[in-house]
């Protein structure tokens, strides 16, 4: 188990950048896929992006894709999600979560660990 802790979300207007953090707990990040997601209002919560345990596989949801960056520095045991060209149907609230499996990256299911979530606002 690993406790998550984002950071990061805020008011932006749109086209503009956000950088998502996301703090876990101990060195057992380093062992876990991670992934982000996020909730709009009224909508289920949908996949974003998912990084492999190493940092050498990225998943992005077709929406996401030549926006979104997700990395993470096991080092630091921290995980990021730089959003550029922001757009208000990005506005959600966004979650960091760790999965143990190696596949079924795009279901929040497999995540077993979630941050509390941070609230990103896009203003059009």
């Amino acid at each position: 188990q690993v406790l998550l802790v984002e950071s990061g979300g805020g008011l932006v207007q749109a086209g503009g950048s956000l950088r998502l953090s996301c703090a876990a707990s101990s060195d057992a990040f380093s062992s876990f896929v991670m992934g982000w997601f996020r909730q709009p209002p009224g909508k289920e919560r949908e996949f974003v992006a998912a990084i492999s345990s190493s940092g050498s596989s990225t998943l992005y949801a077709d929406s996401m894709k030549g926006r979104f960056t997700i990395s993470r520095d096991n080092a630091k045991n921290t995980l990021y999600l730089q959003m550029n060209s922001l757009k208000p149907e990005d506005t959600a609230v966004y979650y960091c979560a760790a999965s143990p499996y190696v596949d079924g990256w795009y279901l929040p299911v497999n995540y077993g660990d979630w941050g509390q979530g941070t609230q990103v606002t896009v203003s059009s």
